[in-house]
């Protein structure tokens, strides 16, 4: 068996190691057009920055050390111009020689990857405008900072590469604005937990221009105007876009294979696509969502990887499959770790899935062991059937952790509710008697129980102030008094059962406190004496940094500048 790949990295890379083992025999031929068959496309914002200094740790295989372990025919600077399913051959340039040739196959495997995505846009092309996403692109953007030691740069996108980006340029004393029309960074996020991505870009030195539409790119004898629709331009010394990439389908796309979202390569979930004989993998193609089950495209290195393998099974004869891609994500924001699994909210709703969730704020490990730190947790489920749907967690230590753990619950189709029976892991050190996830299973067994009711960030402005309902805050006075959402009172948990006369009876109480916990208690109280009561998801703290942001992003676009 004659199997040919077209590109390497995570997918192809792997699905030719895979089809080694399987198979001693078979012919393996991978044409990459890069100088680079496998390399840490992850790892290359961090080489910017002079996290990882030596060059060649981007590198995780060579085409000698390929060889010499699977015995693979890596061929670099060849780049496969046409595909004919027809004759069962690829017409090849070899970029270093100019040699045109045809190699047959009895197996093909597609995995070209995805391309920065290019705006048609006055100005592109610009010496000072780069876009990451190989080694050589790293190489020009490190050898540019090297050569000119820019001062500023302005980063066109807000997902993963414009972040950790960011932070890298920042660590090199690179003055960096970020720019996108959407108004919070980080897609896979709602734009409640966004908010304390945004609080600490800004809290490193970070301008974010968001809600901004970039319409072009003029050069300046000092450095580059990023000209934006109604708005002064933005000036800096660099420009980087970063606001997504584009399956890289034109083979495919001549070829006859059918295509989907953006021309990405329809596979089924044995990573065959249209054309017999032919597969394709990793960010070229449409896979599943697997909680919506919906049509997605979801380029990380983990499914790319999975990919691969499956391909690699079924090109040998077996029979794999691969269940879809569920989006599980982390990323490093400075001090801070961005972690999210499955749908979101708001994807969730645009899915036509009637919705709940659960916010809290849990400890990273034990209170009373040191340098506890909190973090933010959004669990969200399926109203009446609990399936659980998707997760994001914002904090500091331990959230990869329980991302990882939530990602698995998904997978296995727990329901939110049997979060509360997961039998987890606890030293002081690392975590509490009551995990994290255990907490948000606490939660949501109380909301399919009746004893907790919740109001949310969305009611804050709906809430009457007519005198209707009872608006209380269940904190200390210190806290109340260094800031409360207008027309509550406070009544602290602690002094509640002396205090209830205060309190109308006939009336609903809406209830706040700093994280959620000691209004909870409250409501407790206030059920057991027979008030109609409901408990904010996320406490005080939730609301002041959404509330914060918002007011930041509303008067950046007022002023054309964020603070």
């Amino acid at each position: 068996m004659k199997v040919i790949i077209v590109g390497g990295v995570a997918g192809g890379a792997t699905a030719a190691a895979r089809i080694r083992r399987l198979d001693e025999q078979a012919e393996i031929i991978v044409f990459e057009r890069s100088g680079y068959i496998s390399y840490a496309n992850c790892g290359l914002p961090y080489y910017i920055g002079d996290v990882i200094t030596d060059p060649n740790e981007l590198t995780l295989q060579t085409p000698k050390s390929f060889f010499s372990r699977f015995r693979v025919d890596i061929r670099l600077r060849h780049e496969v111009t046409a595909i004919h399913p027809e004759r069962k051959t690829v017409s090849v340039i070899n970029r270093i020689s100019g040699e045109v040739f045809e190699e047959s196959y009895d197996k093909l495997l597609l995995s070209p990857g995805a391309k920065p995505t290019q705006p048609r846009l006055p100005g592109v092309g610009l010496d000072r405008l780069f876009t990451l996403r190989t080694v050589e692109d790293t190489f020009r953007i490190k050898e540019y900072i090297n050569k000119n030691h820019p001062k500023s740069a302005v980063l066109a996108g807000g997902g993963f590469i414009s972040l950790e980006l960011a932070e890298n340029l920042r660590e090199l004393g690179i003055d960096v604005t970020i720019v996108q029309r959407p108004k919070q960074l980080m897609n896979p996020f709602d734009s409640d937990m966004a908010a304390f991505i945004h609080s600490e870009m800004r809290k490193h030195g970070v301008r974010l221009a968001l809600g901004h539409t970039v319409e072009g790119f003029e050069e300046t004898t000092d450095g580059v105007d990023v000209l934006l629709k109604d708005e002064a331009p933005l000036h800096a010394d660099i420009v980087i876009l970063a606001i997504g990439v584009t399956p890289d389908t034109a083979l495919a796309k001549e070829a006859g294979l059918k295509l989907g979202i953006k021309d990405s390569i329809v596979v089924n979930d044995r990573m065959e696509t249209s054309v017999p004989d032919i597969y394709a993998v990793g960010d070229a193609v449409q896979v599943k969502h697997f909680v919506s089950g919906q049509d997605a495209l979801i380029s990380l290195a983990g499914p790319a990887n999975r990919q691969g393998r499956i391909a690699a099974d079924n090109i040998c004869g077996g029979d794999s499959r691969y269940t879809g891609s569920q989006g599980s994500s982390v990323i490093k924001v400075f001090d801070l770790t961005a972690a999210a699994t499955g749908l979101n909210e708001a994807n969730a709703r645009k899915a036509g899935i009637e919705t709940d969730k659960v916010i809290l704020s849990p400890m990273s490990h034990a209170g009373y062991y040191p340098d506890g730190k909190v973090m933010t947790m959004k669990v969200v489920f399926e109203k009446q059937t609990y399936r659980l749907l998707g997760a994001q967690i914002i904090g500091y230590d331990g959230v990869d952790k329980r991302i990882d753990v939530l990602a698995t619950a998904i997978h296995a189709g727990l329901k939110a509710t049997q979060l509360k029976d997961l039998d987890l892991a606890y030293a002081p050190p690392y975590s509490s008697a009551k995990d994290p996830v255990n907490m948000a299973g606490f939660l949501i067994d109380n909301i399919e129980k009746g004893i907790l009711k919740q109001w949310f960030l969305e009611d804050v402005e709906q809430l009457p102030r007519d005198g209707s309902v009872t608006l209380l805050d269940t904190r200390t006075p210190a806290e109340f008094a260094s800031g409360h959402i207008d027309g509550f009172k406070n009544i602290p948990v602690d002094e509640l059962r002396e205090r209830l006369n205060e309190i109308e009876q006939r009336k609903p109480v809406y209830v706040i406190c700093q994280s959620g916990l000691r209004s909870y208690i409250a409501t407790r109280i206030l059920a057991g004496h027979n008030f109609a009561c409901y408990n904010f998801a996320g406490g005080f703290r939730f609301y002041d940094a959404v509330k914060n942001d918002r007011c930041l992003i509303e008067s950046a676009a007022a002023c054309g500048m964020d603070r």
